[in-house]
């Protein structure tokens, strides 16, 4: 049973960590490609994102291998032979809870150490990207906005690196707009910033007071563009980067860095521990549902539906109890609520399943005449 299990939860997680993750690699190869971003990139960056990725799917993956295995033991009549044998339903669990405690296990290497460390690599690349003028300007054919009230457009680049009529509009100054033009230009790096130096061009200043245009004739112009991009400013100090020793013993501190409650910081730091948790709750809620009810040749699609509405309820409980937690600190222990609140369910559960007679259809009056 454990390998089947596993095989399955492997089949489904590379499925789901697939759609995910190409959802995500569509929005930002976007984002990236419009900026002038090389394809190297946006590999580097969206392989970034793939520990949150799976981080998401994991617990899926993991109830959805359960139910189908179990659905498949059901539908072959396995598990009927096996109860028959004399297992029950609290020893067929057994593998199942070592398939949950296996996805907890990596669930806790993606939580603890994967995540946090990709998560401050990829704002750490993406304050670099954005910082780098020249792929944004670098796109020839298109209208581009670096920065609020400047555009810039690129007619052609050559093999040689000039650039063909340039157009720059600058309107931050509402009161003297100054659009410039020019036949050829070129980007110079010089002094740590980047200057655009046009050649034989015109600039052509707008002055709101009086509708009066100037026009001013150059043979070459240096303009520094290097504030045309503005940096986005990132806090690398966030609890999301922070591994999890250091959650534990520089709370506070950690807290007061990042501009964040305590409360942020402690529900990341529990919440790393109650997502392994929950990993084996879909787990079994997932196997000791589909143990309920006697034979039926319509299948145990009932089984299934309320397997789904169970975890769909625990997740709920587990998105009320975060405001408390945001808000008290010392509330920590309600995130681990949900799991300990999955695991009741589970033992309900595979209670009711030694007991099929609980489910039986035909009522005890029916069945006495019937034997009379």
């Amino acid at each position: 049973m454990l390998s089947q299990f596993m095989v399955l939860f492997g089949f489904f997680a590379l499925v789901l960590v697939s759609i995910f993750w190409i959802n995500k690699a569509v929005r930002m190869f976007d984002r990236l490609i419009s900026d002038g971003q090389s394809s190297f990139v946006f590999i580097e960056l969206t392989a970034l994102t793939l520990p949150g990725v799976i981080a998401i799917v994991l617990p899926i993956a993991g109830f959805a291998g359960a139910v189908y295995v179990t659905n498949r033991l059901s539908t072959e009549s396995e598990l009927t032979v096996m109860q028959a044998t004399g297992y029950s339903p609290w020893r067929l669990a057994r593998p199942v809870l070592i398939y949950g405690v296996i996805i907890a296990a990596m669930m806790s290497l993606l939580t603890h150490v994967l995540v946090p460390t990709s998560l401050h690599q990829l704002e750490t690349r993406k304050a670099e990207v954005s910082r780098n003028v020249t792929a944004k300007l670098l796109t020839e054919g298109e209208f581009l906005h670096p920065a609020g009230g400047v555009t810039f457009y690129i007619r052609d680049i050559t093999p040689e690196g000039e650039l063909r009529d340039v157009f720059l509009s600058d309107r931050r100054d509402t009161e003297a707009p100054v659009t410039y033009t020019s036949k050829l230009a070129y980007l110079v790096q010089e002094g740590g910033g980047t200057k655009l130096v046009m050649v034989n061009g015109l600039a052509q200043t707008a002055q709101a007071k009086g509708n009066r245009l100037f026009t001013t004739y150059f043979t070459d112009f240096s303009y520094d563009i290097s504030g045309l991009v503005t940096e986005d400013v990132i806090n690398l100090t966030h609890a999301r980067y922070a591994m999890t020793p250091e959650l534990i013993a520089q709370r506070s501190a950690l807290a007061e860095a990042s501009g964040v409650s305590e409360g942020v910081v402690t529900l990341e730091l529990h919440n790393r521990f109650a997502q392994a948790l929950m990993c084996i709750v879909a787990a079994l809620i997932g196997f000791a549902t589909l143990l309920l009810g006697t034979y039926s040749r319509f299948g145990v699609w009932r089984q299934i539906l309320l397997a789904f509405l169970l975890l769909v309820g625990v997740k709920l409980v587990e998105g009320t109890l975060t405001a408390p937690i945001l808000a008290a600190p010392d509330l920590w222990p309600l995130a681990y609520a949900p799991s300990l609140i999955g695991f009741g369910v589970v033992i309900v559960l595979l209670f009711l399943a030694g007991r099929p007679r609980l489910f039986r259809r035909r009522p005890r009056a029916l069945a006495e005449a019937g034997s009379a």
